[in-house]
């Protein structure tokens, strides 16, 4: 029978597309992965991999089967961590993923409480794309998921946690900046700047747009927040940020000005997510608590358009 090993060495090949980096990440040294997976091909007798000059491709069959073990090693892991909850709680390292629009204005002291209750659990924190990480839940490489509603993935269990104010924002010499009362019509035709449109947070400001009739400048997109704050400061435009990031960012002052618009409800739901399988859901549901119960105190904190 192939051993879950051999299962463990074809999908990372599948994953890097190189016996090197595919050996590096499965901890195993690469002739011992090439070894073993001749030896996998020899005993299903058929072409898994298709061995390249400068890379590995795998076969229509090795890509088929790949996805299938992907699953079992998933499935595997969730029955050994089903299996470690029966005798003891939740303890290891939590692999999280988390938006980068979120992560670093919410999490240091989520992370801090709940090492407090629980000093052997550690977190191992990855920022990235929301749907790229999405993908990542569902193959098994983190274990929970944090970041803007919809989640997608299949067999995933998804909570919603909370709604994020958004806030917009102007070049303190900004005529709107001097305004004590906006309304929406002066923000027609407004150029606003966002991040890439792979961040969700461009698609909730591209819907502000649309319903404001602002002008979503596609020419100027940010990598980060912080790049987005800078290039509204530098005076190209506006910008449409997270509450949690003014908060953290710009709470005691700043190079930009929050606008104070009428009957500005902007928002984006926040949720969480995890396996459904996972053998430590109840405790996932636990964190997924404890990161809600944070944010409503730190967003209670937070400077609003309404006050």
């Amino acid at each position: 029978m192939p051993t879950l090993r051999q299962f463990q060495y074809l999908v990372a090949v599948a994953d890097h597309r190189h016996f090197g980096r595919a050996a590096q990440a499965a901890g195993a040294s690469q002739p011992t992965l090439s070894h073993q997976l001749r030896a996998l091909e020899s005993r299903l007798g058929v072409t898994l991999v298709e061995r390249r000059t400068h890379g590995a491709e795998l076969s229509p069959i090795g890509r088929e089967i790949a996805e299938r073990a992907r699953q079992v090693l998933v499935q595997v892991k969730d029955i050994r961590d089903l299996a470690e909850r029966a005798s003891e709680s939740l303890a290891g390292t939590l692999r999280f993923g988390v938006s980068p629009t979120l992560g670093p204005y919410l999490m240091p002291p989520v992370i801090a409480a709940l090492h407090r209750a629980q000093p052997d659990l550690r977190f191992y924190m990855r920022e990235g794309i929301p749907d790229l990480q999405a993908m990542e839940l569902v193959k098994g490489a983190i274990d929970m998921l944090l970041g803007p509603l919809p989640i997608e993935g299949e067999n995933l269990a998804i909570e919603p946690l909370f709604r994020e104010p958004l806030i917009m924002v102007a070049p303190p010499d900004h005529p709107l900046a001097t305004q004590k009362k906006i309304s929406k019509a002066d923000l027609y035709n407004a150029p606003v700047l966002s991040l890439d449109r792979r961040h969700h947070l461009h698609r909730d400001v591209a819907e502000q747009c649309r319903k404001h009739g602002m002008h979503l400048l596609q020419d100027y997109e940010g990598t980060s927040l912080d790049s987005v704050r800078q290039m509204v400061a530098s005076g190209l435009g506006l910008a449409i940020l997270p509450a949690l990031y003014v908060r953290s960012e710009l709470a005691h002052g700043g190079d930009v000005a929050q606008l104070q618009i009428e009957d500005w409800s902007a928002s984006r739901s926040i949720g969480i997510a995890w396996r459904s399988g996972a053998g430590f859901a109840d405790e996932y549901m636990t964190v997924a608590q404890r990161i809600a119960d944070e944010a409503k105190i730190l967003l209670s904190n937070t400077v609003n358009q309404d006050h």
